[in-house]
């Protein structure tokens, strides 16, 4: 079974440990060998694409991890990070104010931010630096893997919203992968079930929910009792 995902849409890929989503998001950023079958963007097949066009796809396809700690080097500030990313301007906008503006998309303020060091931020505030950096390089799809599972509880619902605002407000397509369907469902126009490398169930996320077909995804949807009455009262 083939996964598609549309311009400006949230597709998010859920199952538990173990059932493929991480492998199956290193094959779409090509940091590993792709063994079946093919990916295409935009019509066309990037699965073994090389040099300026492998970078040209990664420009385009930007990531946000789970771990945003790990992803910061601990002896830069958050400026010193961002600076990095861009070595020059991006048309006539100078790279203090691509930092600005992407640290805004975001929620928080460069002069809050830019002088300060990983640990002197909260783990929900380095989850939105990291997604600051990706959104410096104007990516057309935003691939988020695990981007909520190390945040707290009280901090999730945030961090969706704010992947929410970036698809609504810059017309970004995001990948949403995680392990809990409930997420899944509050953010995706669609979602992707997947158990032991295999695609066992996917459509409309109210579809899915309210009409699952599969044992598996019914099961997935049982750890979760109060989903549906959510669901009734979401909005995108």
């Amino acid at each position: 079974m083939s996964v598609d995902f549309h311009a400006g849409k949230v597709l998010a890929v859920v199952g538990e440990s173990g059932s493929g989503k991480s492998t199956l998001a290193r094959m779409l950023l090509r940091l590993m060998p792709v063994t079946s079958g093919s990916i295409k963007y935009l019509g066309k097949d990037v699965t073994r694409i090389k040099g300026n066009e492998l970078r040209a796809y990664w420009r385009d396809v930007q990531a946000v991890f789970q771990d945003p700690f790990s992803s910061f080097n601990q002896f830069f500030t958050v400026g010193q990070t961002l600076r990095r990313r861009m070595s020059a301007k991006q048309g006539d906008e100078s790279l203090d104010e691509l930092i600005e503006r992407c640290l805004s998309y975001v929620g928080l303020k460069s002069a809050d931010a830019v002088n300060k060091y990983p640990h002197q931020l909260s783990g929900g505030q380095r989850q939105r630096v990291m997604i600051a950096r990706a959104l410096m390089m104007n990516p057309k799809v935003l691939l988020a893997d695990e981007a909520t599972s190390m945040l707290d509880a009280s901090l999730r619902v945030s961090a969706l919203n704010v992947l929410q605002d970036l698809r609504s407000r810059l017309g970004l397509t995001v990948l949403f992968i995680t392990h809990d369907i409930g997420q899944a469902c509050y953010l995706a126009d669609e979602v992707v079930v997947m158990e032991n490398g295999l695609i066992v169930e996917r459509g409309i996320t109210d579809d899915v929910i309210f009409n699952p077909q599969n044992a598996y995804t019914k099961r997935l949807l049982a750890d979760v009792p109060d989903l549906k009455g959510s669901l009734k009262k979401r909005t995108h």
